[in-house]
């Protein structure tokens, strides 16, 4: 996650020495698609040490931030500020840039700053429901795992259930949420397996949920031993094949 804070701050700096106002009318996004007449009521000359300073602020304060965040806090808080960050200070950019122009606001400028705020609010939701705890249910007929990217397996699909020490090793998320060490949805690992990962916090051992058709499943809870789970799995399903480390 270091490097991630690192390259998206060099990137926000870089794009500020990117623009000048030789280049602007080729390259700056709005500015580019204005007719010469609509580009002379543009304060181009200001606005582009404007747009200096806000890039490199942002750059320099996103990775400082992100990083400390990430390490005095943890991961998911790294996670949470490296995606609503940079959609809250472009909304101030896009906000503040009106001034550069003496031509009648745009709607469009309007139009922009609602969908980034539009965009915060629907992350912000992802983030809620990502970080929801996927509870386990079970009787004798079923286990139910509920919330984002849950699942049923009915008692006669499972083929084993395991307690394992370690999660498979992550080639790619096929199609999923992941963030810290949150992970919820289907991965495909190294050997080139699709796993589904219900993993709702850092908990040693997992529950590894083997069914029928060639599915695993590998679950961790947020507050409770993985190992008091499986305990009662075990009772639950006494002619299911159950391993222990």
């Amino acid at each position: 996650m270091i490097y991630v804070f690192l390259g998206m701050s060099l990137l926000f700096i870089g794009i500020g020495f990117l623009v000048n106002k030789k280049n602007a009318k080729n390259i700056l996004a709005g500015y580019n698609t204005m007719s010469e007449e609509e580009r002379k009521k543009v304060d181009i000359k200001n606005y582009i040490p404007f747009f200096r300073k806000f890039h490199i602020y942002l750059g320099l304060s996103f990775g400082i931030l992100g990083i400390l965040i990430n390490e005095m806090v943890n991961e998911n808080a790294g996670g949470i500020f490296l995606a609503m960050y940079p959609i809250i200070a472009y909304s101030f950019f896009l906000w503040k840039s009106r001034n550069y122009s003496t031509a009648p606001s745009s709607r469009w400028s309007y139009v922009a700053i609602l969908a980034l705020f539009a965009t915060g609010i629907f992350v912000l939701g992802l983030l809620y429901y990502g970080f929801k705890e996927n509870e386990i249910i079970f009787n004798e007929q079923q286990i139910e795992i509920t919330g984002m990217y849950g699942k049923t397996i009915k008692a006669d699909e499972i083929a084993a259930i395991e307690l394992v020490k370690h999660p498979p090793a992550i080639k790619f998320r096929s199609n999923g949420f992941a963030l810290g060490f949150i992970r919820k949805g289907y991965f495909r690992t190294k050997e080139g397996e699709t796993v589904l990962l219900i993993l709702n916090a850092d908990r040693r051992p997992l529950i590894l949920i083997k069914t029928k058709q060639d599915l695993k499943i590998y679950y961790s809870a947020k507050n409770k031993p993985n190992s008091e789970i499986f305990k009662k799995l075990r009772k639950t399903f006494p002619n299911i094949s159950l391993m222990q480390f």
